[in-house]
């Protein structure tokens, strides 16, 4: 079986640059990895505007895809981006369904079908982050990096430099998707629990509930791509070589 190509998917406030301590070592594994960034955010957050949507974002995902003309991939997501590689998982199961070889999600976001990217979060939480967009033009700063993150103070300095606030039209927009061309897929939850950031608390719960999920654990915090890559690259390849 020839190496999956991979497909890294940042969360909000990020880039594909969040990825560089992976992307080495999974291509020196004999693996082709694109790292995604989405419109908004990274070194394309000049095209930030209230309008960008989920589906926006589902485009930038599955327009590298078939930019690259990749097939039997693995698509990973990180924090938010489990929304769009959701919806571009399938998508892309609808239209062949043997192009997606398997599903990672790393502390991800892991929607049900009709689920919007706030529907799982706390009531102070949605409050808290609505009136924060509204104030600064539907996108959402991003939080202090030296808080509940638990990272040194050099990549808590180099995330501050780098995050950029993130679009946030689609916070409360439902993601309808057919949740049965999933099913049979591998998938993969890669759970960082110390600490455990609280946006991600109840998909921890749903994916130890919901069958065909393997679940492994790392004792890190919400960026394990900065503070243990060598560990996440180690769960990236075992998942992909199954």
């Amino acid at each position: 079986m020839q190496p999956a190509p991979i497909v890294l998917v940042h969360g909000a406030w990020g880039g594909a640059w969040i990825w560089r301590r992976v992307l080495a070592p999974l291509r020196a594994a004999g693996h082709e990895v694109h790292a995604v960034t989405l419109t908004g955010d990274g070194e394309r957050a000049h095209l930030r505007t209230p309008q960008i949507s989920l589906q926006t974002h589902i485009d930038d995902v599955l327009g590298l895809i078939e930019a690259e003309e990749l097939q039997d991939l693995v698509l990973v997501a990180h924090s938010y981006g489990g929304m769009p590689v959701t919806g571009a998982a399938a998508t892309l199961r609808a239209r062949e369904p043997q192009r997606v070889r398997g599903l990672v999600y790393v502390d991800a976001m892991v929607p049900l079908p009709g689920e919007g990217w706030g529907a799982a979060h706390p009531p102070e939480v949605v409050s808290a982050r609505l009136a924060a967009a509204a104030a600064h033009g539907n996108a959402l700063p991003p939080p202090d990096p030296a808080q509940g993150f638990a990272l040194s103070e050099a990549d808590a300095d180099w995330l501050r430099r780098r995050h950029v606030p993130h679009p946030f039209g689609m916070y409360r927009v439902p993601l309808h998707y057919d949740g049965a061309r999933l099913e049979g897929l591998p998938r993969l939850f890669i759970d960082c629990h110390e600490p455990a950031y609280p946006t991600i608390d109840a998909m921890r719960q749903r994916v130890r509930q919901l069958p065909g999920w393997q679940v492994v654990t790392m004792a890190t915090g919400h960026f394990p791509m900065l503070t243990q890559p060598q560990a996440l690259t180690q769960h990236l390849l075992d998942f992909v070589r199954r």
